[in-house]
């Protein structure tokens, strides 16, 4: 898989899995759920224990209705909460 990030990754999957797909993956755009190992210190993720968990349809286009009823949503979790200060706290008090 190339990816924008990583660069080509190889992720396991069983065979069944790749059998079961009705249309080819080659040359497509789709996101993926794998789990692997990752240092917490640093970071970085051991890109040779990554395991297929799922793959996810990809569609890039733009839904603007999609995006006021998520929004509209999310207003009525966050009312009362003050953006900022939570955002200063989640950074642990730096300032970006």
């Amino acid at each position: 898989m190339d990816t924008e990030d990583f660069g080509y990754l190889a992720i396991e999957t069983g065979q069944d899995f790749l059998m079961e797909q009705e249309e080819n993956l080659l040359y497509k755009k789709f996101g993926v759920r794998a789990k692997g190992k990752q240092n917490l210190e640093i970071g970085e993720i051991d890109t040779k224990t990554l395991k297929l968990v799922e793959l996810v349809n990809y569609s890039p286009k733009y839904d603007s209705d999609y995006l006021t009823n998520l929004i509209n949503k999310a207003k009525k979790s966050w009312k009362g909460v003050d953006t900022n200060e939570w955002l200063i706290n989640i950074r642990g008090g730096y300032e970006a």
